[in-house]
């Protein structure tokens, strides 16, 4: 039996509910009704608790309240998806109801959880019944009754998942789409298994082995490379304590670049961290230790790594390194060096391809997160792009529905003014790049303009069927191609060219002036001239650009305006 709920304790729940949601992940995942392949709801879930449970194992908090505020902000900056922002919304409430409390009882629990819906709910713009959003109200309200008589935390979370397993259910009749399909709503699903995993651990029952992945298939065809052609063979990371917190570090950089390539220097106070391509990384250590002690060092051989591949092979890899990348050196809680506004207006988009990158760099976007359908960016991954532009005011283009409230938390995690365009698809974030006026007089004005242009582009996109499905009067099947139009299934076919044929007399329907198609990493060149031919035929007197996106999972994204 327990009665009160400690830091420790609560630590050891959260673990147990994100190895509980990680094991069926998948299963989440396959109840998304739509075929298109994404970024799924169980896979943004879990590694939106991933991000608590990576903080958690840092610490050992012995008052609740601090357990769950260290919870509630690793999930905010870890969120992925409308999923995982809802999780760490009501995660949030939760935070703010236990303020103060080193322990607390089923009662004040269920009150925070309480809590932690009246946040998510006022958080979303249009609360839609029928999704997480209900699962968690009526669970809360349950437990909540249940406290009145009831100390037995047990008895009471129990409860609360019984009473959200109910309205679970209800959720397929609440929704058309889930109807149709005979599912329930993924998003309330996985937040009930994290509850469950919660209830397993105050009960002391084993925690879940997690399911193990599938490999992945290589996108790239390394056919049609050699191992011959890449220049510098060892990617070199490393890490290096400062002996003086005002070195310069600019004879390092010089002397790095002279004998290698992709070279990245972060650096704070206490320490900096390299990445390069070089293929003398011996070299490259000794010189960094002229500026300080080697903590760390990471080194790979991408010659024997491309072999491995080539063959079939899981290609070899040091995981010993846990800082990605992107992180700032010296600082193993992930911070990042926020950059002092040289002008007044930013660009920030979201997109995957390095085509499209491109594109919106050549527009004057200052930075690019990469993210999109496939894998949805965490809002940590999003505020430190915004903190690396040096503006006052840092506009984000999300270019999906799916990262719109991952980009909207960053306003409350920066110093700087963030404005979220509600940009949906990559061409709506292209066209309101075009119509920025970098002198507009403030930043309201030019967010009313850029907001405006969203309309004034139709999106077509062209992937494949990721399951079967019976969807919108469509029998699809696995691996059929799929043409949507703004969000909607626009039809589904066996034949690539045909779906092209379909949009571009679409396109012409609609009087398209200018067409824009951007072709992804699996279409060949030639292949994408010949769809923009298409296009050109059936629209005779508008202006047609075929331009490489790069993009992964859409063989076609078309702009029509």
């Amino acid at each position: 039996m327990n009665e009160q709920i400690t830091g420790g304790l609560f630590k050891r729940m959260i673990l147990h509910g994100a190895a509980a949601i990680t094991a069926q992940k998948q299963a989440i995942n396959d109840l998304n009704v739509f075929p298109v392949p994404d970024g799924d709801t169980g896979t943004n879930m879990s590694m939106t608790i991933a991000a608590a449970v990576t903080e958690l194992k840092k610490s050992e908090p012995a008052a609740l309240d601090q357990a769950v505020s260290i919870t509630a902000s690793a999930l905010l900056r870890g969120a992925r998806g409308n999923s995982g922002v809802i999780l760490s919304l009501l995660f949030r409430g939760l935070s703010k109801g236990l303020k103060g409390h080193e322990t607390a009882g089923a009662a004040a629990f269920a009150a925070a959880m309480q809590e932690g819906v009246s946040s998510a709910y006022k958080a979303v713009m249009k609360p839609a019944e029928g999704t997480v959003l209900t699962v968690s109200r009526l669970a809360a309200k349950r437990a909540a009754e249940c406290a009145l008589e009831e100390t037995d935390f047990e008895k009471v979370l129990e409860a609360a998942i019984q009473e959200g397993y109910e309205a679970l259910a209800a959720t397929t009749d609440m929704n058309p789409v889930l109807k149709k399909a005979g599912v329930v709503d993924a998003g309330g699903k996985g937040y009930l298994l994290i509850l469950e995993g919660m209830l397993a651990e105050l009960r002391g029952e084993p925690m879940p082995e997690a399911a193990e992945e599938e490999p992945q298939k290589a996108k790239a065809d390394f056919e049609v490379f050699s191992g011959e052609e890449i220049t510098f063979a060892f990617d070199t990371v490393f890490i290096v304590r400062k002996n003086d917190p005002n070195v310069d570090l600019e004879p390092f950089r010089a002397y790095l670049n002279s004998i290698g390539d992709s070279l990245v220097i972060g650096e704070d106070d206490e320490a900096f961290k390299v990445h390069v391509h070089t293929n003398i990384p011996g070299s490259a250590l000794t010189e960094g230790q002229k500026y300080g002690t080697l903590e760390l060092a990471k080194i790979e051989n991408m010659r024997t790594q491309y072999e491995d591949v080539a063959a079939g092979k899981k290609a070899q890899s040091v995981d010993d390194l846990e800082m990605e990348e992107g992180e700032s050196a010296g600082n193993p809680e992930g911070g990042h060096v926020v950059a002092p506004p040289e002008k007044k207006y930013g660009f920030l988009s979201v997109c995957a391809g390095d085509g499209l990158a491109a594109v919106f760099q050549d527009l004057g976007v200052d930075g690019v997160v990469s993210g999109g359908q496939t894998m949805n960016p965490s809002t940590e991954s999003i505020l430190e792009g915004v903190d690396q532009i040096p503006a006052e005011t840092v506009f984000v283009l999300p270019n999906n529905g799916n990262i719109i409230m991952a980009a909207q938390q960053c306003a409350a995690l920066t110093e700087k003014n963030v404005v979220v365009i509600p940009s949906k698809t990559v061409p709506q974030g292209i066209t309101a790049m075009m119509n920025v006026d970098f002198e507009a007089p403030d930043p309201e004005t030019l967010a009313g303009t850029m907001t405006e242009a969203l309309s004034g582009v139709t999106t077509a996109q062209i992937t494949y069927a990721a399951r079967d499905s019976d969807f919108d009067g469509f029998d699809i099947k696995e691996g059929d191609y799929l043409a949507l139009e703004e969000g909607k299934l626009f039809g589904t076919d066996g034949s690539l060219r045909s779906l092209l044929e379909k949009l571009a007399a679409d396109a012409a329907s609609r009087g398209a002036s200018f067409v824009s198609l951007y072709f992804g990493e699996d279409v060949k060149e030639e292949d994408a001239q010949e769809a923009g031919c298409l296009f050109e035929s059936a629209c005779p007197g508008a202006e047609v650009m075929v331009l490489s996106g790069g993009q992964p999972v859409y063989y076609y994204i078309i702009s029509m305006e």
